[in-house]
């Protein structure tokens, strides 16, 4: 089991929305969905009908409650943040706390899965890309949608490089949220720790289009089938 991570409260069991009822979630993989900063649980579950029927689908809520007015949670605080502002100097630690609370959640709801992969939007796909890095050999893929890596090392990147999980990132010509910075370091440090596609869609602001969720079907089918290849050609259980 995970510890729980100092300054990130608990993700909560009673916010978060079921594609199925528990009974039915044995044994299929599970794709969660992280929102992002100032929405919550029911943001991203409304991508479900665009989502391949395979898969369990769970969508927590984040911990946090932004400082007010701003709407909605959030995965960790970013305070002060401007956007086009530079973060690449800013510490890696809260987002590896919200990752480290991610998977504490998941140590706990999780163990019926067959796999699970990650979807996250903006600072949800944040979390996702370090939660990979902090448990490479746990996700079977992400899906990085409007979202960055978090420059500084783990300790488990050259391990991350090796095994190569797939990443689709989507992001738009027009999004001026993410910073250029971490936009330029994400394009250099995606292909050098995932197996990397995705697309950059023309005119797109800090949003996704009906293009973009066509690309992430297709690249969730893809998973669906490689998984089902690698559980066909696993070896026989014995049961004693």
């Amino acid at each position: 089991m995970t510890a729980p991570t100092p300054g990130i409260p608990e993700l909560s069991a009673d916010v978060v929305l079921w594609s199925a009822d528990e009974p039915d979630r044995v044994g299929r993989p599970l794709l969660v969905l992280l929102h992002g900063y100032g929405a919550d649980e029911r943001d991203l579950f409304g991508l479900t009908p665009y989502l391949p029927d395979e898969f369990v689908i769970a969508a927590p809520r984040a911990p946090l409650a932004p400082s007010w007015p701003a709407p909605g949670y959030s995965w960790y605080p970013i305070d002060g943040f401007e956007p086009g502002e530079d973060l690449g100097g800013r510490s890696p630690q809260p987002t590896t706390d919200a990752a480290s609370a991610l998977i504490a959640w998941l140590d706990v709801v999780a163990g019926y899965a067959s796999a699970i992969g990650l979807l996250g939007f903006s600072q949800g796909a944040a979390v996702a890309i370090q939660a990979l890095r902090l448990q490479p050999e746990r996700f079977s893929f992400v899906v990085n949608l409007s979202g960055y890596a978090t420059p500084g090392a783990l300790p488990r990147d050259a391990e991350l490089a090796k095994l190569e999980p797939p990443v689709f990132w989507g992001r738009g010509t027009r999004d001026d949220v993410i910073p250029e910075a971490l936009v330029a370091h994400t394009t250099e440090w995606l292909p050098q720790h995932a197996d990397l596609s995705g697309r950059v869609y023309h005119g797109l602001t800090h949003s996704v289009s009906e293009p973009e969720l066509d690309d992430v079907r297709a690249f969730l089918e893809k998973q669906l089938e490689d998984h089902g290849a690698a559980a066909d050609s696993a070896p026989p259980t014995s049961i004693r």
